[in-house]
């Protein structure tokens, strides 16, 4: 419950009766598109240009999760880096989680914490609205498409006093210490959560008991940043063709069977978490629940039956401030629910048994009968041991009805029998209309018009519908009608029911008060099945499909991946092919033919990276990946030649963004940047972007169409090549191979292959042939070999071969996988060293005819540098595939290693 100061020695229901205006005064201001009154916080509010009912939140959000009540709270402090406080109140989940954040100019770590989220109503100081300050107005943009409601509230709400008393008053007793000294100095975080609790009580009337709220404070640091355009375009947690389609990466990994764990899966895939220890032991348990198939299929029984335990929680410790008959109602269901979710507790214990994974062993300590054998015994003390929640209508007012024990209230007994006979009444009413009137009748029930009756049309062919039969209406062959005794027999059901309720609500109150004082416990129990729900979703994946466990590491590495959902769509095999980057390897441009595949090979890699930061096996043979902080993505949507200009402009937007956030703990995938434009500006553009990627050292794919611009980056330090390869072969035919290539695409006028299969008219190819040519004569003609950019290749070679000795070194390759390791680097090395070394001796000798080249006793002591250096580095290899394999580990590569960074 929401109290501060003298109100804290006050009863519950002294507090609940008692609500403030959250004003003492009522003045009014107007800023921009919102009105705003001092003494009550007012919906945003856009001008007469559109309704205030323009957007109103749907059952599934542009994010694709159900709606749900969540208030939120947004602060900042004022500076060149701006510090963000957030507090968001779950009303469906009751949980409270505060934040602050250490933003940018952009506040894209504020945006991206609203985005996971999801809020229906965000709280801002009213003064952030006159003038708008630059928060409000990107808070503004971002929530829009969320539907999400802005409201102003006056500053005073906002007090650090307040927000602390608030946790100690309402934090379970054993997280209060931990919650205080995580919030410790973060001032603005526990201002918004003094103002969101204020608004929950004083606006929407709803209050917490004491010692009833999971709070917890949630660092920015400790999970993976994506942006709302990363999340749309890799399909994170919705399809971008079908919002209902389960085509997607949430489709694919959901196979939840509880609420609370559908939830925990949303949440981990739009903020991934980069604790590895964390993420190991989520590998260890998904590994453990395939491995062991009796306990998988005992854990995936016993999850089957829960219900949205979050959501009967959070109602048992919500207090209306203005309790009504449909609150009495509802507290009756809660108290059902809640007797349900105990007696299935200790299945979840017993499932468990054996396991050896640290994180398993903990749910499992938590599901341990011991811990509510007191909320068992609070709960049948009052409640019949009969009584079930249900779900169809009639069967619940049933057990409403008989949910408490007969002999605790004598007047409820007597209210029990009026509404027993009242039903027996309706029942027999049904049975002489049936022999009356001879026809086939069934009693049906609906919350909202009770008892009615159904027929078949078939029944009245040769005759009409007796006149006792009333409000009847045909829906195809089914008649639906009453009688007037019928309507009658209704309400004194109800009525009945009424007082049943009422009787009920003083028994059902007590045990809801004294079940609050172990909530901490049912909630941490809730917590522990949606991890472990989750955990057996990602086993159930991994027992019907391909998938390895990853590991944590320096190096991205996989071998034979494949694109998730691309695969369990497609009935044809899919192509996998090996990913491999490191800083030497971290900016990788990918060319190849129109469909061949380069968009779904950089996406497999973003998809596979989030999937190893939620804890769950990726489609590959082998797969080892680094601990990302952020993730872009920046892939073309549009391909309409008439939004050419549009798209430009917003791939430019996209892109900025990611300049201006990029670090070297980053990954981003690119696809097709510049083509909205003129080939020459898309170029340029490309090009800059390229070298400033380049410079984050972040691991980049970079997709593009220029061969030029793969050409001209290859001379860069960290860059590389690949392509998508296709059999041209045959005349008049483009066979896709999906297959990943080193080097630049070999094809060359691909896209008039493509033209040709399609077809084009003759004339028109045969012109498009010859303007090509022209073209590429050109071009040739302005080439010339460049002495300097092979020696920077050598350099490449030099430092590529460095840092893949240093990671055999430091990795777990040993024995004979060791050797054949070292040989094929070998004789890779070797080859390509030679094929430089010959490259650049014909480039001095072209030079020295024209009379700009180097003297030959220059060009004879580079000679002898490079091959000396090759001579080193095979000896070292001889060395180290000799019989004593023990001499590389002991440091036999140093020779090797100084040689590199001499010639780096």
């Amino acid at each position: 419950m929401t109290a501060t100061g003298s109100e804290a020695s006050a009863t519950t229901t002294n507090r609940l009766s008692a609500p403030h205006p959250l004003s003492v005064h009522s003045g009014t201001f107007q800023t921009g598109d919102y009105i705003t009154t001092a003494s009550r916080p007012r919906t945003s509010r856009r001008s007469t240009a559109r309704p205030s009912t323009a957007r109103p939140r749907t059952g599934i959000s542009t994010l694709g999760v159900p709606d749900q009540e969540i208030v939120c709270a947004v602060s900042e402090s004022r500076g060149i880096s701006p510090t963000v406080g957030l507090a968001f109140v779950n009303l469906d989940t009751g949980e409270a989680v505060l934040s602050q954040i250490s933003d940018s100019q952009t506040y894209v770590r504020t945006v991206h914490k609203l985005l996971v989220y999801n809020p229906s109503t965000a709280l801002i100081v009213g003064t952030a609205a006159n003038p708008k300050s630059k928060l409000f107005s990107i808070i503004e943009e971002s929530v829009e498409p969320l539907g999400t409601t802005i409201e102003l509230l006056d500053r005073r709400y906002w007090a650090e006093t307040t927000g602390l008393e608030y946790i100690q008053q309402l934090a379970f007793a054993e997280d209060v210490e931990t919650v205080k000294t995580a919030v410790g100095g973060n001032y603005y975080a526990v201002c918004c959560f003094a103002a969101v609790l204020k608004y929950v009580e004083l606006s929407m009337g709803k209050t917490f008991p004491f010692r009833s709220l999971r709070i917890k404070y949630e660092p920015s640091e400790g999970s993976m940043m994506i942006d709302l355009s990363t999340i749309h375009s890799l399909e994170l947690v919705q399809n971008l063709h079908n919002t209902k389609s389960k085509e997607c990466l949430f489709g694919l990994l959901n196979q939840t069977l509880t609420p609370m764990g559908a939830r925990l899966l949303r949440a981990n895939i739009l903020q991934p978490l980069t604790n590895p220890d964390t993420l190991n032991t989520r590998y260890e348990a998904v590994e453990e629940l395939s491995t062991k198939e009796e306990m998988f299929f005992a854990a995936r029984a016993a999850l089957k039956p829960f219900l949205d335990v979050d959501k009967m929680l959070t109602q048992l410790i919500l207090i209306p401030t203005q309790p009504t008959l449909k609150d009495t109602e509802q507290a009756v269901n809660n108290v059902m629910m809640l007797k349900q979710f105990v007696s299935l507790i200790p299945s979840v214990f017993e499932a468990l048994t054996g396991s050896r994974c640290s994180m398993l062993h903990e749910i499992r300590g938590l599901c341990n009968p011991d811990h509510i054998d007191p909320i068992r015994k609070l709960i049948n003390d009052v409640i019949n041991e009969d009584v079930t929640f249900a779900k169809k209508p009639v069967e619940l007012r049933n057990q409403r009805s008989y949910a408490v024990r007969s002999g605790v209230n004598g007047l409820l007994d007597v209210a029990r029998q009026t509404y027993h006979e009242s039903m027996n009444d309706a029942y027999q009413h049904v049975t002489e209309l049936k022999e009356e009137h001879n026809l086939d009748l069934n009693l049906k029930f609906e919350a909202t018009r009770q008892f009615f009756l159904r027929l078949s049309a078939s029944e009245l062919e040769e005759r009409n519908l007796p006149a006792v039969f009333i409000n009847a209406y045909r829906k195809k062959d089914i008649i639906e009608c009453q009688t007037l005794r019928l309507m009658k027999q209704n309400q004194k059901i109800a009525d009945a029911h009424t007082e049943v309720l009422l009787m009920s609500d003083k028994s059902v109150q007590d045990v809801i008060v004294r079940v609050r004082e172990h909530m901490s416990i049912l909630f941490k129990i809730c917590e522990g099945i949606a991890v472990l729900d989750m955990l057996a979703s990602f086993a159930q994946v991994v027992t019907s499909r391909d998938y390895a466990r990853p590991q944590i590491g320096d190096a991205l590495a996989i071998r034979a991946a494949r694109h998730p959902i691309r695969e369990s769509i497609h009935k044809a095999e899919f192509v996998p092919n090996d990913v491999y980057a490191t800083q030497q390897t971290r900016f990788q441009v990918i060319t190849g033919c129109n469909m061949s595949g380069k968009s779904t090979y950089i996406r497999s890699v973003a998809l596979m990276t989030v999937m190893a930061h939620i804890g769950s096996f990726v489609p590959a043979e082998f797969a080892v990946f680094p601990i990302t902080r952020q993730l872009f993505a920046r892939i073309s949507l549009d391909d309409n030649v008439e939004a050419n200009v549009s798209t430009f402009a917003a791939e430019m937007r996209e892109t900025a963004f990611i300049l201006r956030n990029i670090d070297r703990q980053s990954m981003a995938i690119i696809d097709e940047l510049g083509r909205g434009t003129s080939t020459r500006d898309g170029l340029a553009i490309a090009l800059a972007i390229a070298e400033a990627l380049v410079q984050s050292r972040a691991l980049v794919w970079f997709v593009t169409h220029f061969t030029d611009l793969a050409q001209i980056m290859l001379q860069r330090n960290g860059v590389v090549n690949y392509h998508l390869a296709v059999d041209m072969s045959e005349q008049n035919k483009m066979e896709m191979q999906y297959r990943l290539s080193s080097g630049t695409e070999q094809q060359e006028h691909y896209g008039l292959k493509l033209a040709r299969v399609v077809p084009l008219p003759p004339d028109v190819l045969e012109h498009a042939e010859e303007v090509s040519r022209t073209l590429e004569q050109q071009a040739k003609r302005k080439k010339r070999r460049s002495l300097g950019v092979i020696r920077n290749r050598r350099r490449v070679l030099l430092l590529n071969l460095k840092e893949q000795l240093v990671q055999a070194r430091n990795g777990k390759m040993e024995g004979e996988q060791l050797r054949e390791w070292l040989k094929r680097l070998q004789g890779d090395f070797v080859l390509q060293m030679t094929a430089l070394e010959e490259e650049e001796r014909k480039a001095e000798w072209s030079g020295e005819e024209n009379g700009d080249g180097p003297s030959v006793q220059q060009r004879d002591q580079d000679f002898d540098s490079v091959s000396g250096f090759v001579r080193d580095a095979h000896g070292e290899s001889e060395m180290l595939l000799g019989d004593d394999g023990e001499a590389w580990m002991a440091g036999g590569n140093d020779a090797v290693e100084q040689a590199v960074l001499r010639q780096g």
